[in-house]
């Protein structure tokens, strides 16, 4: 069947007489039936919404009054009828139109109030079967959004109860919803429809045990508009559900490039654990300092002792509650962002004297085991699973003649903990799990290696008998010819070079020992 478009949209003020209301969420649902029958409009209704409506003491008539159609198979077919769409997608300014729905019998619905089934809660409680999810995939509910966001022009949709505030003021005070706001409300409308497709279907990829689907969507709500991107001419917005995992409760709000290192700290976090205090200092996504000691005050300094420069207006980052010795270290120099799980009395009271500082509580760590990562580049983008792991143990392997002692190994994991969160290639430098030394974003390792050994040279650490990680293999044996040269004793990498036994070698010729973890952590 030909299209027959008009020539313009009708951009009118929109009168509503008609209001079809079928929500899910039901918040608030009874204030707008009560403004909407204080402002003379018909209330037409479903099932519980019907119901609630009905229970405040207001009139409503049920949908299948208006189909002559009685509601079946359980529910799943109530408003899928001629008599509903006909009225959502007539278009009220076109006579043609019109003239069909006197014919029909059908009368036009202005407004349409409608939220789906919770499908996203309820297959994030993880024990749902495919069977129950695919019954709370909505039908008819996205079918209407859609219907009455197409026709925007003639038609209002409401999708969320957080519209209604906003509905509710301009109906009051103008009698009618304005184009604009139609169109808004209409863009809401695609956007929560896309977003609930996206669910499904990637809910399907994972009951078919895809390791990435054959076609990704993803759809998320602009959770804050930003001053702008990484620089101050691009333009940029935040999208998700940050304030689940963090919240930013002094200072001004984050901006893009805020969330990008706050994002590098959590999850380095996260892989040091929070048994023992632990602090970590970052510039620009990359840490510079990382530590572990019996007290929170004393990992800070020691992170800090890796480099005194670098942390001035970076961020910082802990891993038990902040108090006030270690909130008085912290507030010695410019910090932009402190994030701890918590903080006390005392520390607040000294680090939210400085207005431009944000602090931040941690509410929960952002990362799971189905996590992906997402990249634009041109034509589309790149999507991998995130880099969870930190070594498989069944490929955790000695390779030197010489075994690291217990003190060696910690040292050893915890500088390849560290390393993994280092831009490649990368080199960290420690002892008594405390970075000493850190070598990032090079095109050469030995490169990176040789800033390291420089930047611990330049704090005054000595690297006599400390560990050195690296996040790729040794391609040659001169790299650790250089860490045996600064005072490396044992080495941590993945191995897979085809000159491995000469690296081996090299590393037993200086009686070092080795371990080869099987596992890259090469970070672009």
């Amino acid at each position: 069947m030909a299209l027959k478009p008009l020539d313009s949209l009708s951009e009118k003020p929109l009168k509503i007489k008609r209001a079809l209301l079928s929500v899910s969420d039901k918040t608030d649902i009874t204030v707008l039936a009560s403004a909407l029958h204080e402002n003379s409009v018909e209330l037409i209704s479903t099932g519980g919404t019907a119901k609630k409506i009905r229970d405040a003491g207001l009139p409503v008539t049920d949908v299948s009054d208006v189909t002559g159609f009685p509601e079946c198979l359980d529910g799943r077919v109530k408003t899928l009828h001629p008599a509903i769409h006909g009225g959502l997608l007539a278009r009220t300014s076109y006579q043609p139109d019109l003239d069909e729905l006197n014919q029909l019998g059908i009368q036009p619905i202005e407004l349409v109030v409608v939220n789906l089934y919770p499908f996203r809660e309820v297959i994030s409680e993880g024990n749902v079967t495919p069977a129950i999810a695919t019954e709370y995939i909505d039908i008819g509910g996205p079918t209407m959004v859609r219907a009455a966001a197409k026709n925007f022009a003639h038609v209002c949709i409401l999708s969320n109860p957080s519209q209604y505030s906003d509905f509710i003021s301009e109906l009051n005070n103008s009698k009618e919803i304005s184009f604009a706001s139609r169109r808004r409300f209409a863009r809401n409308g695609f956007e929560h429809t896309a977003e609930y497709d996206s669910a499904i279907s990637n809910y399907m990829a994972e009951v078919d045990h895809l390791d990435v689907p054959a076609r990704f969507s993803i759809s998320l709500p602009k959770s804050g508009s930003l001053r702008y991107g990484e620089n101050p001419h691009q333009k940029a917005a935040v999208y998700g559900s940050q304030s689940q995992y963090i919240d930013c409760f002094h200072g001004k709000e984050l901006s893009y490039n805020n969330y990008l290192d706050i994002n590098s700290a959590l999850a380095l976090m996260r892989d040091l654990g929070d048994k023992q205090p632990a602090a970590a200092i970052f510039k620009h996504t990359v840490p510079c300092g990382v530590a572990v000691d019996d007290s929170l005050s004393g990992a800070y300094k020691k992170a800090f002792s890796t480099d005194r420069l670098s942390p001035f207006g970076g961020i910082v980052i802990v891993n038990q509650k902040l108090d006030l010795e270690t909130a008085r270290e912290i507030d010695k120099i410019f910090t932009e962002i402190i994030l701890a799980p918590e903080f006390d009395e005392e520390s607040l009271k000294i680090l939210s004297q400085k207005k431009n500082r944000r602090l931040v509580r941690i509410k929960q760590f952002p990362f799971g085991q189905n996590s992906m990562q997402i990249k634009s580049v041109f034509g589309g983008l790149l999507l991998q699973e995130e880099d969870i792991q930190l070594f498989d143990e069944t490929i955790f392997k000695v390779v030197t003649s010489r075994k690291p002692t217990d003190a060696e190994k910690e040292d050893l994991i915890f500088a390849w903990t560290i390393v993994k969160h280092v831009k490649s290639n990368a080199i960290v430098y420690a002892k008594n799990k405390q970075t000493l030394g850190i070598g990032t974003g090079q095109t050469s390792r030995v490169d990176s290696s040789e800033i390291a050994v420089q930047k611990a040279g330049k704090e005054n650490l000595s690297l006599e008998n400390c560990v050195i990680a690296s996040d790729a293999f040794f391609p040659f044996p001169d790299g650790i010819k250089t860490a045996a040269d600064a005072g490396a004793i044992a080495v941590i990498q993945p191995g897979g070079s085809i000159r491995d036994d000469q690296v081996t070698e090299t590393a037993d010729k200086y009686n070092m020992t080795m371990i080869f973890t099987g596992m890259r952590h090469f970070k672009h």
